[in-house]
């Protein structure tokens, strides 16, 4: 098992990384979270976890260990593949995940594309001794502050390559997605939404 990689980004797409590896290039599946935080040309690390199909092999990468044993875990769950675990850490940090299945709280679980209301409630079952306890305080390791998920944004863009008034134009096109969204704005959501702006814009 390849339980890590480290190196160079040696190329960045929307839904995953190249990582330089003794002069291997790496490609790893990321979330858009995670890719928000790599930098073409910089040194990285990512927590990888390998999934093996007959007909694949698939490395998902995550910014930590915490991310990548959640990934894991959320796979013991009956119709829970890859893809759905690397979309639930997408849309929700692992300790919002553990707070949602401990207070079996479904709509954190319809937020995430691909899960429905009975969905959310068989995985409230089957992950309730599963994933553990909250480890940190509410609100910790979870989504930006109101005044800073538009430099987030930005600075993801950027190292995904765009220049930057794509990027000036890209966040202001989902401001109105995130003022409109309860609470704090999820940066893994709004990333995607702009990147679907760009592409239409090309």
């Amino acid at each position: 098992m390849i339980a890590f990689v480290t190196g160079p980004v040696a190329a960045l797409a929307p839904d995953s990384a190249v990582v330089e590896v003794g002069g291997i290039g790496i490609a790893v599946q990321c979330a858009p979270n995670t890719l928000s935080g790599l930098r073409m040309g910089q040194q990285t690390w990512l927590a990888t976890s390998l999934v093996v199909r007959e007909d694949s092999l698939t490395l998902y990468g995550f910014a930590d260990e915490d991310e990548r044993q959640t990934f894991e875990l959320l796979q013991t769950a009956s119709g829970v593949g890859p893809r759905l675990a690397q979309a639930m850490l997408a849309v929700h940090a692992p300790d919002t995940l553990r707070r949602a299945v401990a207070a079996g709280d479904e709509k954190t679980l319809i937020a995430v594309p691909g899960i429905g209301k009975k969905g959310a409630q068989k995985l409230l079952l089957e992950l309730k001794d599963r994933l553990g306890a909250p480890v940190g305080a509410p609100g910790i390791g979870t989504a930006p502050t109101l005044s800073g998920w538009r430099e987030q944004l930005h600075a993801a863009l950027i190292g995904l390559g765009y220049a930057t008034r794509e990027a000036d134009e890209a966040v202001s096109a989902v401001t109105p997605q995130a003022e409109a969204a309860e609470g704090t704005p999820q940066v893994g959501q709004l990333l995607k939404a702009a990147l679907q702006t760009l592409n239409r814009a090309r």
